[in-house]
């Protein structure tokens, strides 16, 4: 079941996203951060347990990224993540975004979603608010990817 997470969810989430993080797979979130952001993220749940958590940040009137895309990895390959960016996408159309990025170190996985990869320029709120006080700004893998919405009538 995909559902808006509550501040119940916070500790769960921060431990899905901390594995994914002590691989350097994620970059880390504090629980802080967390709890603060509570109303961005999405969970999965199977048998009342989170086995999937992604967010939806805004950024600005026209652009907002998708973040702490996780699934644990005895339910992966099951189109979890999928259904998490999905939902992301619909609120973001909800909302009135024209275009969702995320950074990633699996662009094909967004790819097959209909993402193209871009240029990490084309996001300077991103850049200049949160990823340079990133410890991996200068030396950052991850790949931007961004897609556009179509207009609403």
């Amino acid at each position: 079941m995909l559902r808006k997470a509550t501040v119940k969810d916070g500790q769960e989430i921060f431990n899905i996203l901390q594995r994914y993080a002590i691989e350097g797979i994620l970059l880390p979130r504090s629980l802080n951060s967390i709890y603060e952001n509570i109303r961005d993220f999405f969970v999965y749940e199977e048998d009342e347990k989170i086995v999937g958590v992604g967010s939806l940040h805004i950024f600005w009137e026209d652009l907002a990224e998708i973040k702490s895309l996780a699934v644990l990895p005895e339910h992966q390959h099951r189109g979890i993540g999928k259904q998490i960016v999905k939902e992301c996408i619909k609120e973001a159309k909800q909302l009135g975004i024209k275009k969702v990025f995320a950074l990633t170190y699996v662009p094909q996985f967004f790819e097959k979603m209909g993402f193209k990869v871009v240029d990490k320029s084309e996001f300077p709120q991103k850049v200049w608010t949160e990823c340079i006080h990133c410890v991996k700004f200068n030396e950052c893998k991850e790949v931007p990817v961004m897609l556009q919405l179509e207009e609403q009538s």
